[in-house]
C-alpha cells in the first residue's frame, strides 16, 4: 500500500507536476538536434529551445494534510475527520486540485490504460489472441495470476523512479486481491468484471501515491497490526469508493470502449476519482 518503502514522502520543493511525467506516464523522448551541419559564420545560432522549468510548488504544502493523517493513523482509525481532512487538502494545497493530482498519476495512468486495453482486448478477441499479440500466447489457459504476472513487464515497466515504483505495487496489490476473491479464469472474466479488475488497480494506485506522499506514519503509528489492518482496510474502502463513482460516471459517458480512446477514458477516471475523494473528504471533515 506504498510504505513498503523507507521512502518518507516528497519534501514539498518540487513542482505540482513533473515535467518529466508524460500523459502516458513514459519519460519523454531526447530532444533532437535541428541544425545543419554547418552554417555560415554570418547567421548567429539561436539559442536551444529548452523546456521550461516549472516553477517550484509551496514546500510545505504536505504539512497539514501529513498531519491530518499521522492523527487519523494514531486514533487507530476512529478519527475519520481527521482522514477526510487528510485527503481533501492532499488533493487541493498538496495536489492544485483534481487534474493535477491526476497527473501527477504518471505511471500509474499509463499501467492503467495498458492493462483496460489488454482486457478489451481479450474482450473483443479472447485470451489467446490478446496474449499473441504480446508474444505471450504461451500463457493462455493459466489461472489469472500467472497470466497477470507474466504481463508485469509490459503493464507496468520499471524504470526505478518512485513513480514507476508506485504503479507496478499496485498491479501486484491488484493480483493478490484477484486471487483471494477467488477470480481465476481469464477467459470468464465477464465486461462488469474486467471493468472491476481496473477499478481495483486504480484504488490500489492512488491508495499507494497518498500513502507514499502523506501516509508515511500509517505503519508506526497504529499500537498493532491489527490495528493497523483495520487502518489500511478504512482508507482502501474510502478511496475505492470514490474510484467506483468515477468509473460509473466515466462508463455513462463511454459506454464502449476502443483502443484510441482508452487513455483518455483512463486520464478521466482518475481526475473524477481526486473530484470525488476531495468530496468525500469535506464530508467526512464537516459532518
Amino acid at each position: 500500500m506504498g510504505t513498503s518503502t523507507t521512502y518518507s514522502g516528497p519534501g514539498g520543493g518540487t513542482p505540482l507536476v513533473p515535467s518529466w511525467l508524460e500523459s502516458n506516464g513514459q519519460a519523454g523522448e531526447p530532444a533532437q538536434s535541428i541544425l545543419p551541419d554547418s552554417l555560415p559564420d554570418s547567421v548567429p545560432l539561436a539559442p536551444p529551445n529548452r523546456p521550461e522549468i516549472p516553477v517550484p510548488a509551496d514546500p510545505n504544502r504536505f504539512m497539514a494534510p501529513r498531519g491530518n493523517f499521522t492523527r487519523f493513523a494514531h486514533s487507530d482509525g476512529s478519527d475519520r475527520a481527521s482522514l477526510g481532512r487528510a485527503i481533501s487538502g492532499y488533493v487541493t494545497t498538496s495536489s492544485g486540485g483534481a487534474r493535477h493530482a491526476a497527473q501527477r498519476m504518471g505511471a500509474s495512468r499509463g499501467a492503467g490504460a495498458r492493462l483496460l486495453g489488454f482486457l478489451t482486448d481479450v474482450q473483443t478477441r479472447g485470451v489467446t489472441e490478446a496474449l499473441r499479440t504480446l508474444n505471450l500466447e504461451g500463457l493462455a489457459g493459466r489461472p489469472i495470476g500467472e497470466v497477470f504476472i507474466g504481463l508485469a513487464d509490459y503493464i507496468c515497466p520499471n524504470a526505478g523512479t518512485v513513480d514507476d515504483g508506485i504503479a507496478r505495487e499496485a498491479f501486484v496489490e491488484t493480483i493478490i486481491e484477484l486471487t483471494t476473491m477467488g477470480v481465476a479464469n481469464l477467459d470468464a472474466l465477464t465486461p462488469d468484471q474486467m471493468q472491476t479488475v481496473f477499478e481495483l488497480y486504480a484504488t490500489h494506485a492512488i491508495e499507494a501515491r497518498l500513502c507514499n506522499d502523506i501516509g508515511t506514519k500509517l505503519i508506526i503509528m497504529p499500537t498493532n497490526a491489527q490495528t493497523a489492518l483495520h487502518i489500511q482496510e478504512q482508507l482502501r474502502d474510502f478511496i475505492r469508493n470514490g474510484v467506483s463513482d468515477a468509473l460509473t460516471s466515466a462508463r455513462t459517458e463511454t459506454p464502449v470502449l476502443t483502443q484510441d480512446r482508452i487513455q483518455a477514458f483512463v486520464d478521466s477516471v482518475y481526475e473524477r476519482s481526486f473530484g470525488i475523494l476531495k468530496a468525500l473528504g469535506d464530508a467526512e471533515a464537516y459532518q
